[in-house]
């Protein structure tokens, strides 16, 4: 596989067009997690996931590391599944931190990405379901909607 400024802009431009699969699933992940710690999240619109989308582009360094996480998984299978589970998983945790832009936010959507992709199925190679994960977790980490993200740390600290 190379990458070349072109491929990253392939990629980039799958990713948007896959906005009809993952702002639904940005928002059921978000009304599941909402109903399990018994709060109210904003949903996305279109327009905000493609803006994030073109945010993390803009990153060149980042972009080219979610380029080449998205175009392994989208041709990533393995007979049967099983036997490759734990190579999907993996690439699908670091796809979605990679998104999230690093601790602490990737490790929460590393963990989000686990709980996404429970709920997705898709037909096609094994990677693909959970690279759907994946964008949707790392997407839905970093979007507006959450009230603990929207008011300033208890932990902000000016000496």
């Amino acid at each position: 596989m190379e990458l070349t400024p072109a491929a990253v802009t392939d990629e980039h431009r799958w990713i948007r067009e896959r906005a009809d699969t993952i702002v639904p699933l940005i928002n059921e992940t978000r009304r599941r997690l909402g109903e399990l710690f018994d709060t109210r999240v904003g949903e996305v619109d279109e327009a905000t996931y493609l803006a994030a989308v073109d945010e993390v582009f803009a990153e060149g360094d980042v972009g080219v590391n979610v380029a080449a996480y998205v175009r392994i998984l989208r041709e990533l299978d393995v007979e049967d599944d099983y036997p490759g589970f734990v190579v999907d998983e993996v690439l699908g945790r670091k796809l979605a931190a990679t998104i999230a832009g690093g601790d602490p936010l990737g490790l929460l959507a590393e963990a989000t990405f686990h709980f996404a992709d429970v709920a997705v199925h898709n037909d096609g190679p094994a990677g693909l379901d959970d690279l759907d994960a994946a964008l949707a977790a790392g997407f839905q980490t970093i979007l507006p909607g959450w009230s603990w993200r929207e008011r300033d740390s208890p932990f902000d600290s000016t000496l």
